[in-house]
């Protein structure tokens, strides 16, 4: 079974504000197993050595490529060619708070027992939207 995850660097995120892409950049990719994901993540992409997994899940049939297209309906990835710092790393995306607040709070509203208040996103909670995104 292949493994999809979402990695965050702090050091990448920092450039991606400064060039205006936001503060909110994640990775997503594809591997085959659970140590291939840790070896990556640990070699890191975009010259960066700081990456962290945030969140993997194991699925069944999917394609890095599948789910790049799939999340790149919502989201907007980060063109590599375009800036040349990211040295080809592919699935680097900038994500809309608003998607990942509005996704929270449908699935609060779905349940009977969460009262409907606003919702402070996290890191994980990115990660899971990208997941379920990028899967479905």
């Amino acid at each position: 079974m292949a493994v999809i995850y979402v990695a965050r660097s702090a050091a990448l995120t920092k450039w991606a504000s400064d060039v205006g892409q936001g503060k909110h950049t994640y990775k997503l990719g594809v591997l085959d197993d659970d140590a291939a994901v840790k070896a990556a993540v640990e070699d890191g992409w975009g010259g960066e050595t700081d990456w962290k997994l945030l969140h993997s899940q194991e699925v069944a049939d999917l394609s890095e490529e599948d789910a790049l297209a799939k999340l790149g309906r919502r989201e907007k990835t980060i063109d590599p060619l375009y800036y040349p710092r990211l040295k080809g790393a592919v699935g680097i995306f900038r994500i809309g708070l608003t998607n990942v607040q509005n996704s929270l709070l449908v699935a609060k509203a779905m349940t009977a027992d969460e009262p409907l208040v606003e919702v402070k996103v996290k890191p994980k909670d990115i990660a899971e939207y990208m997941i379920r995104n990028a899967v479905a």
